[in-house]
Order: C-alpha cells, then sequence, then structure tokens
C-alpha cells in the first residue's frame, strides 16, 4: 500500500561537523534574537568558526536561514507523525495534531519560529517564505488526509477549519495570550468533529 505523501517521514540530510556546529548555533540565535538581528560575525563566534566557513558550506546568510527554517520544519514534522502514526487512521490522528503542538510550543519559550520568521521575512522574495508557507499547507494536507480518511462528507472544508483552529492557537501562544490555547483547540476540534458544519451554500 502506498504511503501518502503527507505521511512520509523526513530525514535530515548528512551534514560535517563543522555544518552542524553552524546550523546548531544560527537556529538557536536566529529562533532567540530573530533573523535580521543576528549577523554572520555572531553565527561564527558562536559556532567557534569562521566567516569563511560559514560561506563554504552555506553559501551566505540567507542560505543559512533557508536550512535554518527547513531543519525545523523536518524536525516539527517527525514530531507530529511520531504522534498520529500510532494511532487509527481518521479522527484519532486530526487530534493528535494538537497534543503533538502542544508538545512542540512547550519547547519553544519565544513561540513558533515559522511565525516569527514570517514576521520578518513575510511580504519579500527570500527563500524562507517559500519554507514557512509550504509548512502550513502541510498542516492543511494532513487535516484533509484524516478527514477523508475518516469518512467525513466535506473533508476539506473541515480541514481548513481544523486548520484555522490549529494555526490560532498557535499565534495565541506565541503572543503570550493564551497557554493552554493547544488544549482549548482541542476540544473546539472535537466539536467539530462530532458534528461538521458544511461548506455554506
Amino acid at each position: 500500500m502506498t504511503v501518502p505523501a503527507v505521511l512520509d517521514v523526513p530525514t535530515e540530510a548528512p551534514m560535517t561537523p563543522a555544518a552542524e556546529r553552524i546550523l546548531d548555533a544560527a537556529g538557536t540565535l536566529f529562533y532567540t534574537h530573530g533573523i535580521r538581528a543576528v549577523g554572520v560575525d555572531s553565527i561564527a563566534e558562536a559556532a567557534g568558526t569562521t566567516k569563511k566557513t560559514i560561506y563554504d558550506r552555506f553559501g551566505s546568510k540567507d542560505g543559512l536561514i533557508v536550512a535554518y527554517l527547513h531543519r525545523r520544519s523536518l524536525r516539527w514534522r517527525s514530531l507530529v507523525l511520531d504522534f498520529i502514526r500510532p494511532l487509527p487512521v481518521g479522527r484519532a490522528q486530526a487530534l493528535a495534531v494538537f497534543d503533538a503542538t502542544d508538545e512542540w510550543m512547550a519547547s519553544w519559550v519565544r513561540g513558533c519560529g515559522f511565525i516569527n520568521a514570517y514576521a520578518e521575512l513575510g511580504g519579500t522574495d527570500h527563500p524562507g517564505v517559500e519554507i514557512i508557507v509550504e509548512e502550513k499547507a502541510w498542516v492543511r494536507d494532513l487535516f484533509a488526509h484524516t478527514c477523508t480518511a475518516a469518512g467525513y462528507p466535506e473533508p476539506h472544508f473541515l480541514a481548513g477549519q481544523l486548520t484555522l483552529l490549529h494555526e490560532g492557537s498557535i499565534v495565541a501562544r506565541t503572543a503570550g495570550a493564551q497557554d493552554d490555547a493547544s488544549r482549548v483547540a482541542k476540544l473546539t476540534a472535537q466539536v467539530l468533529l462530532d458534528a461538521p458544519v458544511g461548506e455554506p451554500s
């Protein structure tokens, strides 16, 4: 049986130890201080390397930003898939996305790294924007897959509703407005899944 693309388990490409140190340092600095605020000099110092090595490995600061967002995306998807894989296909998996989000967000005190990055890169032609947009589309596609598998009559419309709940909870938590946003969003998702509202005609 072919596994849907949305359920593909992501893997990280192998990197040299120097590249790993650079990406680890850059990821911490980008997330903590902001992408625009962090210079290559600071990354080189934190990684114990030189600017030349950074440029040799990643080409530019923009290349490093893309690598940071890409790795973050892979690790986020891997966590979500770890949560949903043991569960029955369908409703239970859709709800587990909110549990995965709750665990993920608990590890990141400044909220969602993708939202923070989009606040800085959105509206530009930076290649990192595409990764962020693809990440959000993946979540919607995952909900669409689970809703279709569960047999809901309008799975894509329901997936859109769940996606808005999910993304809204992330924004609320990132802004510090509601620490239990993921839990509340999951409870609301249960109501939607138990009595789905169809698309208005």
